[in-house]
């Protein structure tokens, strides 16, 4: 039994490994043969981390995964060939990136030695693999500036404002493309905060405005401060989503999902701990107090106050463990699959409910 369970792991372990979270196949030593060589044909990009122009073709690549994710007869996969060096001396990888086109039940590629665009891989995977595949409209959730809209967006001061000014022949801007979206789309559910961006090599009145003078320039545009300020920080995902937490005061991480420091507001821990802590009899002098403290809250504190107050009611009515069987309840439901507000609200009263548990 311990062996069937071994190989059934190794199996379950092999095909997630095939799968990227975005839509090209991640292939490994473990997997490569599996996916490749097989019923269907596949384009290979074999990369380095570190490279400048792998770092260029990837929003390039990303969009022709996307363009294919559909198409049973075609597979678009990536190797890193830091991490499986073995697999691309193999292949005869001696620069990055190397894409090579390996046709159906075959392990003998073919170099491709065409322009590094969505369109011209489209074309040429078109021609190769016998499918007639047009280049995927991938939504953006990155706030496209002009002169016409950048007062209106940017100096709007109900909300915080995160700019790109960016030149389209930019290699460095080009780089910092599908990391740049990952930012907006993990805020996309944050009504006052924006990730935006400007072609300042179009607009370029408004970059000298604002004294961009390289590209990419960066500035943060806060409720508070619409002359603009430097963002000097990482260019890493994890380092955006840090700054944007700390300037917005945001719990977002990554992915766009809510953390546990959702929702808590710290004016009120004292008073929870001495509503938990009261006896039955203090706990409604408490809960008032609560109530008081509530209504001095404004903006997204005053909506989580709201989601405190009732959170000390039904403690009141309903006793000592409603908080514990609710958040069992929620954990629950947050394992079904549900769109990212309800997950959101999900969170939000889970991470609350925490402070009375």
């Amino acid at each position: 039994m311990s062996i069937w369970w071994a190989l059934q792991t190794l199996a379950l372990l092999l095909v997630f490994a095939a799968v990227s979270a975005d839509d090209v196949v991640v292939l490994t030593e473990a997997n490569f043969e599996q996916e490749v060589g097989k019923d269907r044909s596949a384009l290979v990009e074999f990369y380095a981390p570190w490279c400048g122009h792998c770092k260029k073709l990837a929003p390039e690549y990303e969009k022709l995964g996307a363009s294919f994710k559909k198409a049973k007869s075609v597979l678009i996969g990536k190797v890193d060939c830091d991490e499986h060096k073995g697999l691309c001396s193999k292949y005869g990888v001696s620069g990055y990136p190397t894409i090579q086109w390996f046709p159906k039940g075959s392990l003998e590629p073919k170099k491709y030695e065409g322009a590094r665009s969505a369109e011209a891989l489209t074309e040429f995977v078109n021609n190769e693999g016998g499918t007639n595949v047009k280049i995927a409209a991938v939504p953006s959730n990155v706030v496209v500036l002009t002169s016409d809209s950048f007062d209106e967006v940017v100096l709007n001061e109900k909300k915080d404002v995160l700019v790109e000014f960016y030149a389209p022949w930019c290699g460095h801007c080009k780089s910092l493309a599908p990391t740049y979206e990952k930012v907006a789309t993990a805020f996309k559910s944050e009504g006052d905060v924006v990730i935006a961006n400007l072609d300042a090599d179009k607009y370029k009145d408004l970059a000298e405005k604002y004294g961009v003078s390289g590209y990419p320039t960066l500035k943060f545009f806060p409720k508070g401060n619409k002359a603009g300020e430097d963002y000097d920080g990482g260019r890493d995902l994890e380092e955006f989503v840090t700054f944007i937490n700390e300037k917005c005061g945001t719990s977002r991480d990554g992915k766009g999902q809510l953390t546990s420091k959702a929702g808590i507001v710290a004016s009120l821990d004292s008073l929870v701990k001495e509503f938990i802590s009261a006896s039955d009899n203090e706990k409604k002098a408490v809960f008032a107090q609560i109530e008081e403290e509530v209504e001095k809250l404004e903006g997204s504190a005053a909506r989580y106050g709201k989601i405190y107050v009732k959170a000390a009611k039904s403690s009141l009515q309903k006793g000592a463990d409603y908080a514990k069987n609710e958040i069992q309840r929620l954990e629950r439901m947050l394992e079904k699959s549900i769109n990212q507000a309800k997950a959101d609200e999900f969170i939000l009263k889970k991470n609350i409910l925490s402070t009375f548990a």
